[in-house]
């Protein structure tokens, strides 16, 4: 965390597997943002200032030489010199390139210690034991009967990384094993700064064949419809101190039977941030001022009073590249015609508001449903 007060108009640093949605925040916040990611969509084009691709990030991992290429050429073109880098999805496992990151253009966010302490299974579970915050059990080595296990990689994200525990199942240095819990998917969206404020989301998994817990969507959710939220809001509270956590932090929670297990944190902007941000980009620019001051501002900002839902369009009928597509107004992550698509793999986002969140989740998956027509009937396999 490095500097003092942030004036709008300041450029800034974006990388992520996907850096659309901190792009459009920052751009709304009045940031010029400068993004290196892996898919180069079209509306990430349109909020970045400037914008570099890293192709082959998605399937390799974000590597050291390729991303301080694109990012010291985004900062050699920019129009003044960026204030920080803020990261996204893709840098769990990888703390080393976090810390070098950090010391080449200071990282706006959690440094490498809280990284460490929240994706790493052997530090991270006895730290909820101590302050006795409920979790899945968990463990480093397969259980003796498999049945109601799952495994994680360590510092997986997107929920593709999850399978189901079987006889086969080996002890590997990068995975861990976890029962599993059935219940109400919950995220918290914590602001950690001189004070903490929090945002709720419901999330829910969309299975495939060989991805039975991959990541659907989150709706915005009031707290007065969360179930056990105060357990939740003071896991946060215990733990945003005790981690050292700073800025836009999300903490991943399953409720069953009145207790809200954690099932890990994520120490950065989550996937949540389409559905809690305001239309002044309130929560990227909360983010900056809680990293680079240590205060907490600018958390509210204007909310049209409706629920948000935002679900992911996978390629669940089989590989395909793009042709030209007349996208929706309610659609994100727009590929470009000529991106191809793997079978399963994340291919759009698309949004719905209602008064609900019942509702807006209806009305997301209405859309998932005719985007899915209308991409597959305009594209060539």
């Amino acid at each position: 965390m490095r500097g003092n007060s942030t004036s709008m108009t300041s450029t800034i640093l974006i990388a992520a597997f996907s850096g659309r949605s901190l792009a459009q925040s920052a751009r709304r916040a009045g940031y010029v943002p400068l993004v290196a990611d892996a898919f180069g969509d079209q509306d990430t084009r349109a909020a970045a200032h400037d914008f570099r691709s890293l192709d082959g990030a998605m399937q390799t991992g974000f590597r050291a030489k390729p991303l301080l290429a694109a990012l010291n050429e985004l900062i050699a073109a920019a129009p003044s010199k960026p204030i920080g880098l803020v990261l996204g999805s893709g840098f769990e496992d990888k703390p080393r390139l976090v810390d070098l990151l950090d010391q080449r253009y200071g990282v706006i966010g959690c440094g490498v210690e809280a990284l460490t302490a929240c994706k790493d299974p052997k530090i991270f579970f006895p730290v909820l034991d101590e302050l006795g915050i409920a979790h899945p059990e968990t463990r480093m080595t397969p259980p003796d009967n498999c049945e109601g296990w799952i495994t994680k990689r360590i510092g997986g994200s997107g929920g593709r990384h999850i399978r189901d525990c079987t006889a086969t199942s080996r002890a590997k240095p990068r995975r861990y094993f976890q029962k599993r819990i059935e219940g109400t998917r919950i995220s918290v969206s914590a602001i950690v700064a001189d004070g903490i404020a929090t945002d709720m989301t419901r999330q829910w998994c969309s299975p495939a064949p060989g991805q039975p817990y991959q990541y659907g969507g989150a709706v915005s959710v009031p707290y007065s419809d969360t179930p056990d939220q105060l357990q939740m809001l003071m896991a946060v509270d215990q733990l945003a101190r005790g981690l050292e956590l700073r800025g836009l932090v999300s903490f991943d929670f399953i409720v069953a039977n009145g207790t809200a297990y954690l099932l890990e944190i994520n120490p950065r902007p989550g996937a949540s941030l389409d559905v809690i941000d305001t239309v002044e980009g309130s929560r990227f620019h909360a983010h900056v001022a809680a990293c680079r001051d240590g205060k907490l501002d600018q958390w509210g900002g204007s909310s049209t009073g409706l629920a948000k839902a935002a679900a992911i369009l996978h390629a669940g009928r089989g590989a395909l590249t793009l042709g030209p597509t007349n996208w929706p107004e309610w659609t994100a992550d727009r590929g470009a015609p000529g991106t191809h698509v793997p079978a399963g793999a994340p291919l759009a986002t698309v949004f719905g508001e209602a008064e609900t969140p019942d509702a807006a989740v209806a009305l997301a998956r209405a859309r998932l449903a005719e985007l899915e027509s209308l991409i597959y009937e305009s594209t060539k396999s």
